[in-house]
Formats: C-alpha cells, structure tokens, sequence
C-alpha cells in the first residue's frame, strides 16, 4: 500500500483540478496512493484538517508547528480534547526549528510547546510527528526526557544526519523520507537511506512543498509520493512493491489508530 504520511492538504495548490480538493486526491489514487496524513500545524485551522477525514483512507494529525510562534501551547488540555476524534492518529507537527529562528527566548517557546505534544502523546499512547532543522542535541534530549517510546513518532522530511537518525530509531521512531531525497544534492541523506533499515522508514511528500525531481520547482502534491518511493526503493535496491509493503507496515505499526481497510476511494 502507498501511503503520503505527510501532507498539508489546507495548503494544495488546487488550480489544476478547478480549485476541488476531490480531484487532487482522485490523482494521487491514480497513482497507486490509498492513504494520506494531513498535518496540522495551527490549531486555529485545525477544523478545517479534521473535515478532510471525512473521505475514507485520509487521516489527520492534531499540533502546532514550531514556526507558528504566536500558537505554541504552553499546555496539552487543547491537544488532548482534539485527540479523541477517531480519525486524528496521531500529534504534531511539532518539534524545534532554529535554522529560520534565532531568538533564543523562542527557541524555549518551542521547546515549551514539544514538550506539551511528548506528554500528551505519551498519555494518550499517539506518536508524535516532529519536525526537527539545526536542532539536533535539544530534539534527542527532549524525545528521551518527554516522549514514550512505546508510542514513538516519526522525524519527518529528514534531513539531518544518520547519526542522529539512528539515535532516533533507537527511541522506536521511524524516519520519514520526502522528495528531498531526490535532489542531486542530498548525498548524505541517500547515504543515510542506505544504512537505516527498511524496518525504520516511511515515504512523504510534505506537500505542497518539496517536490521530488522531477517535478522539482513545481508545487508538490500527494500523488508525488510515488516518485518518492520509487526513489527510496532504488537507493535500498528492492523492488517498488516491497518498499510499499515495508514502509506501510512500519506506518501502520506506529500510527495505531489506522486500519489498512480505511482506504482512499475515487470521487463520484
């Protein structure tokens, strides 16, 4: 099964399927896509993200980006009560970004607000979808201090380095791999590819951004996940269909809310 465990559906560049949602994701099931993730990131929209899950095999995660400094939580009440929709699977987009913020008095605003998304993952047994970029000591330390590893999570669009990939992993989070793969100039990601093992990776597209080549520079969309995974296939030196069939019972495995029944249909 092919799954986008990472997208923003709010955020599509909708103009190709005349501004409907319904014909974006009929194209990614063209291309073989049976379930996606759409990602919160400002909680103030997240009833719009909820509403996509009303289309059989799309989810939705429940958190605030690390970036949206005007919303970072300060305490869980929020993210537990969204939690009990039977469609949200897991928390986040959380975690540490000081590669655009400097300011250290942010930086403890984030580090406030992943603390919040660890506990109330850990209470609720949900993993928690991080983003983490220059951040690398701070993540570890409070994934170990905060997080279950029992419910775990996923360092999502992963660019850092295997080091700290395997430290990851060694937490029982899985390492999700995004169209940057692609890039010619993501050696050490590929590298990074190869060494992990297939048992810890899943496929993204974290659209609409970083489409994978070669579409690159244009506006990312689910049905690109293809293109990931065929990447990542090749880099592992298996066959396509093993590549989904690993990477979807990894996502599976973690996401325990999800049922591989719950799969995307095309539109009427």
């Amino acid at each position: 099964m092919l799954i986008d465990t990472h997208c923003h559906l709010d955020m599509l560049d909708l103009t190709p399927y005349d501004n409907n949602l319904d014909g974006a994701m009929d194209a990614a099931h063209q291309q073989g896509v049976r379930q996606m993730l759409s990602i919160s990131v400002d909680l103030k929209k997240i009833e719009t993200i909820l509403a996509f899950t009303k289309r059989s095999g799309v989810y939705a995660s429940c958190g605030v980006h690390p970036l949206q400094t005007d919303g970072l939580l300060t305490n869980k009440i929020q993210l537990i009560e969204l939690a009990q929709h039977p469609k949200v699977i897991a928390l986040g987009e959380t975690g540490l970004d000081y590669f655009y913020e400097k300011s250290e008095a942010v930086h403890l605003a984030q580090q406030e607000s992943f603390k919040q998304h660890l506990i109330a993952a850990g209470e609720l047994d949900l993993p928690v979808i991080i983003h983490t970029r220059e951040a690398k000591q701070d993540t570890l330390s409070l994934i170990r201090q905060h997080g279950n590893p029992n419910s775990a999570g996923v360092l999502h669009c992963f660019t850092e380095d295997y080091d700290m990939a395997k430290a990851a992993v060694d937490e029982n989070y899985l390492i999700s791999i995004s169209g940057i793969v692609t890039f010619k100039t993501a050696q050490d990601l590929k590298d990074t590819v190869r060494k992990l093992p297939l048992e810890s990776l899943i496929v993204e597209t974290d659209s609409p951004y970083l489409a994978p080549v070669p579409y690159r520079g244009k506006k990312n969309e689910p049905k690109y996940v293809a293109e990931v995974a065929q990447y990542v296939a090749d880099l592992k030196g298996i066959r396509y269909e093993a590549l989904l069939e690993a990477t979807a019972a990894n996502f599976h495995r973690v996401f325990k809310r999800t049922s591989v029944d719950n799969q995307l249909q095309l539109s009427a």
